[in-house]
């Protein structure tokens, strides 16, 4: 295990960097300037980060983790956060706020787009990063 601890401050955000639709997702996300510098962190990179997620219980395959203010939120209520953060600007950040602005529309939508993650990972042969399983 990592001994590098991540800093409290700014927002960080560990998604899939091989998947397309996490890739894609993460290339248009702008967050408010107020609300800090957002940081990208592949998952499948290991480092202190994701040591905490598998720590914790988290299996980054089912969800993505958003770090804020010393907080891990996961998965729907991850995108739920990222998106109250993100700036109104674009048709894509505009489109994401209308989806999951709502904690219910969080719970509805994002099921539905880990499917999508899941069969585009299939379709392509990426393997699953299954953190869960590796020895710490």
């Amino acid at each position: 295990m990592s001994a590098m601890k991540i800093p409290d401050e700014g927002v960080w955000l560990v998604y899939d960097d091989e998947c397309p639709v996490c890739r894609t997702y993460c290339s248009y996300i702008r967050i408010r300037q107020a609300a800090g510098q957002l940081h990208l962190v592949d998952a499948r990179q290991p480092g202190p980060l994701m040591d905490e997620i598998t720590a914790a219980g988290l299996d980054i395959d089912q969800g993505m983790v958003l770090k804020m203010s010393g907080q891990l939120y996961y998965g729907a209520d991850a995108i739920h956060m990222l998106t109250l953060l993100s700036s109104p600007s674009g048709l894509f950040n505009r489109f994401n706020y209308y989806l999951f602005s709502t904690r219910l529309g969080s719970r509805i939508l994002y099921p539905l787009g880990k499917a999508v993650r899941n069969l585009v990972l299939k379709v392509l042969g990426i393997q699953y990063i299954e953190n869960l399983k590796q020895p710490r």
